[in-house]
Order: C-alpha cells, then sequence, then structure tokens
C-alpha cells in the first residue's frame, strides 16, 4: 500500500506548483484547483519567489536560488551533449571497424559497454542527491564527459576506449536520470520534458552531421571528432556549475520535504523511503520493460543505419550520415510539437498513435530502398518516435509518490540503457551471421514489442489532486 498524504491547505499538485513557481509564471499555471483558495501568505511566497528566483523551504528560511529558466536552460545545454556523445557512435562503428580491424561482432561492444555507467548511476544519483544536492550532480557528471572525451581524443587502444565509454556513460546516466526526474516532478512537465528531450535529440541530430562532414568532406580521423565533444563537456560543465551552483544538500532535503508552509503533513516515515520501495510498484517494471523496448529500438536504428544505408541501399558515406542525423532531427521536432498534440489526445493515446505511424514509416522504409526516400521515411520514423520516452517518464511520475521519483526514474533508465546495448550488440551479431538486411526486421519486431508493453501500463487517475487517486492506478 502506499503511504497516505493528508492535505490540509493544498492538493499535492499545489505543492509541486508551489516548488516551481518560476515556470509557471512563464508558461502558465494550468491544472490548479479553484475550489482551494489560497491564502495570503501562499500568495506573498509566489509573489517574491517569482521576483527573486528564490523559493520557499519546509523550514521557513529562505535559501537563494537561480532562476528556473536558467536551470532549465543549463540542462537543455547538457542533453544537447547527451545526446551528440550517443548518436555519433553509429556514425563511428565503420570508423572503428577500419581503424581497429575490427568484425561487426566485436564493434558492437562499443553499445554493450554503455549501460555499465547507467548500473552506477542507479545508485550514485540517489547518494549524490543526499549529500550534494543538485549541485554534486551539475559537477560529476560533467567531469565524467570530459575524461571520456580526453581519452577517445588520444586514439587509445580498444580495449581502453571502451573502458572510456563506460566513464562516459556514468556521466550521461547520473546526469539523465536526475534531470530526467527533477523536471517530471514540474508541473507542466509534459512541456518541461518535451523541451529537455527535444534537446537531446537535437544534440543527436547535430552529432551525426557535424562528424560526417568533418570525416567525408574534411577527411579528418575520427578521433578529432572527439576534440569537439571535449570542448562541448566544458562548456557543459560551466553552464551546469553556474545554474545549480547553490542547489546543494540543503536544498534538495528541504525541497523534498512537505512541510507545514506548504499544506501537508506527512504520517510517519514508511518504506516509501526505502530505495527497495519502487520495486513493489507494478508501474515501475513495466516502465522499465517499456524502456527496454524503447530505448533499444532507438540505439539499433541509430547505430547500424549508417550501415545499412551504405551496404544495402548503397548511399554515400555522406548521405548514409544524414541518415543519421534526419531520425534525431525528426525525434527532436516530434518531441516538441507532438508535446502539444499529447496534451490534447491524452499520454495513453496519443503514445498508442505514434507506435503505429512508426510502424507505417518502417513498413515503406523496409519497402522502398531508394537512398534519398529511405532518409526522408528515417526521419519521419523519428518523428513518430520522439514522445516515446518522456510520456513513459511523465507517466511513471504520475503514478508513483514524489518522494521515489529519482530512484524509480534512475532505474527504469538504467533499464532503458540495457535495452539500448542489448539490442544493437543483438543486432551486430545477426548482421555478422544473417546480413544487415535483418536490420529492418528486427526494427519492426520491437517496434510492436514497445506498442504491447504501452498498452500494459496502468491508466492514469482522472484527476492528479491527490496521492489517494494515483494510488488507485497502482498494483503492489
Amino acid at each position: 500500500m502506499l503511504p497516505r498524504t493528508h492535505v490540509t491547505m493544498a492538493s499535492a499538485d499545489e505543492v509541486d506548483r508551489e516548488r516551481e513557481p518560476l515556470l509557471n509564471s512563464v508558461i502558465g499555471d494550468r491544472g490548479a484547483s479553484p475550489s482551494l483558495p489560497r491564502s495570503h501568505n501562499e500568495s506573498e511566497v509566489r509573489s517574491w519567489a517569482s521576483d527573486s528566483g528564490k523559493s520557499p523551504v519546509a523550514s521557513g528560511e529562505h535559501r537563494r536560488s537561480t532562476p528556473l529558466l536558467f536551470r532549465i536552460a543549463a540542462a537543455m545545454l547538457s542533453f544537447i551533449v547527451l545526446g551528440m556523445m550517443v548518436s555519433t557512435l553509429g556514425v563511428m562503428v565503420p570508423q572503428f571497424e577500419a581503424y581497429y580491424n575490427l568484425t561487426d561482432f566485436h564493434v558492437s561492444f562499443v553499445f554493450l559497454v554503455w549501460p555499465v555507467g547507467y548500473i552506477g548511476a542507479a545508485y550514485l544519483n540517489s547518494v549524490i542527491h543526499v549529500n550534494f544536492g543538485q549541485r554534486g550532480i551539475a559537477i560529476i557528471g560533467p567531469v565524467l564527459h570530459i575524461v571520456l572525451a580526453t581519452a577517445a581524443a588520444l586514439h587509445p587502444p580498444f580495449p581502453v576506449l571502451l573502458l572510456a565509454l563506460a566513464v562516459g556513460s556514468l556521466g550521461t546516466g547520473i546526469l539523465d536520470g536526475s534531470f530526467c526526474a527533477w523536471a517530471g516532478a514540474m508541473e507542466n512537465a509534459n512541456i518541461v520534458q518535451g523541451f529537455l528531450h527535444g534537446s537531446y535529440s537535437t544534440g543527436a541530430a547535430i552529432g551525426p552531421f557535424l562528424a560526417g562532414t568533418m570525416l567525408s568532406v574534411g577527411h579528418t580521423p575520427w578521433y578529432a571528432w572527439y576534440y569537439v565533444l571535449l570542448g562541448a563537456s566544458i562548456l557543459e560543465a560551466i553552464a551546469l556549475l553556474l545554474a545549480f551552483r547553490v542547489e546543494d544538500s540543503s536544498k534538495y532535503h528541504d525541497t523534498h520535504k512537505q512541510g507545514p508552509l506548504l499544506g501537508v503533513q506527512e504520517e510517519a516515515p514508511s518504506s516509501t523511503n526505502d530505495k527497495a520501495a519502487i520495486f513493489k510498484h507494478y508501474a515501475t517494471w513495466i516502465c522499465a520493460a517499456y524502456f527496454l523496448a524503447c530505448i533499444g529500438t532507438e540505439n539499433a536504428i541509430s547505430g547500424w543505419i549508417v550501415v545499412f544505408m551504405t551496404r544495402v541501399n548503397h548511399a554515400s558515406a555522406y548521405l548514409a550520415s544524414l541518415s543519421s542525423s534526419g531520425f534525431w532531427i525528426g525525434q527532436a521536432t516530434g518531441r516538441v510539437a507532438l508535446g502539444i498534440v499529447t496534451e490534447k489526445l491524452g499520454v495513453r493515446t496519443a503514445t498508442i498513435v505514434y507506435l503505429i505511424a512508426a510502424l507505417a514509416f518502417e513498413v515503406l522504409f523496409a519497402t522502398i530502398h531508394v537512398p534519398e526516400f529511405s532518409t526522408a521515411a528515417i526521419a519521419l520514423l523519428g518523428f513518430c518516435l520522439g514522445p516515446l520516452f518522456p510520456s513513459g517518464v511523465f507517466t511513471l511520475t504520475r503514478l508513483l509518490p514524489r518522494e521515489l521519483h529519482v530512484g524509480a526514474i534512475s532505474f527504469v533508465v538504467l533499464i532503458g540503457q540495457v535495452g539500448g546495448a542489448l539490442l544493437p550488440f543483438a543486432l551486430g551479431a545477426l548482421a555478422e551471421t544473417l546480413g544487415i538486411q535483418v536490420f529492418q526486421v528486427v526494427v519492426f519486431a520491437q517496434l510492436v514489442v514497445t506498442l504491447l508493453i504501452w498498452l500494459a501500463f496502468p491508466r492514469l487517475p482522472a484527476t492528479s489532486t491527490s496521492r489517494e487517486a494515483r494510488a488507485e492506478e497502482i498494483v503492489t
């Protein structure tokens, strides 16, 4: 059973809005409960926070904070860097094969090592938040990215490169899980997460284009690309440190402690504070399976589309890299543009429509082998897949108590990265024996599996004004 929360002055959603006042002042204060009037003190708190960029805390102390929009912008920049790092692995696969004299099977290990960092991040995210707050996340994540970029730029032996990729994935996992949980708990979470994951897709679109241009037009060695990533990681580190410099452990504890100022009284601490509590919720396991299939499909496409386009569709290396960029451009566009559609249709119905459309575009991609058409089809497929990840995060945060968000999202993102490693690795192994043509069949099958898992999600409550309402949709 979920712990019950007694609301005396404001609903649970209003609590969330008080914690993120600046965002609501810019993108709207939707979903407010008109039946619960604000007290004079609440209005003063909102006005003061909006004007000075500060937020009230449960202890009654006023801790300084950077403006929320600045923090969101810094997180968006970080997600751009994340996207650039992940997406260019597909462009680098043929380069790794040639430089290190590898087969399709052996080069697939670049995908297999990626979840190693996410495994560590699943545990470290909560530890870092508790001891260092978001400031710790803002420092540790970019530093690990800098380590990866520096090591790869030195073009080390392949086993050392794999180790560097694992270190970089730890930084990516720390930033990914933390900022997803942070955004998912906000009012208008669909919109904020649309911007975050749209930024990821933007970086993922820029990455293959720039890397492909450097390789095909500039004729630079593959490791020159990691000088670009090194500069981007340093910029990421500066932006995050400035944005989250005052978000220490005290701020984290105050934000996640619902006290009398916000009108919420908690019962005695229960097992929900235990890390194992996230595994007692049916929604956690469904979301984990959903991300396993969803991220696995995305990574399989981005990881092998360049090889497929050159070997099967006989596209030039430059056009093949553009097809990878097109896929991520489609994702970036879909995550931003379809956020409004998701709000209108509801997240459950909208995601079903997106997956059915994705299946249709995959059929077109598999049956028409004209390089230019295939590039357009894969971009439209990416457009349909764009909202899938933020929809999963949004749904999970609405089905779980707030105090479980960081741990639960870190766990499901970890499982998603396992899928993001296993499916491209398995695809490489199959390509070694059956040929790269198997790419089309695997992607289609994985889209079907993703749709079936999404249908297994519990339905969201008709209203989200209390935790009791959310609990009705969770099977424990």
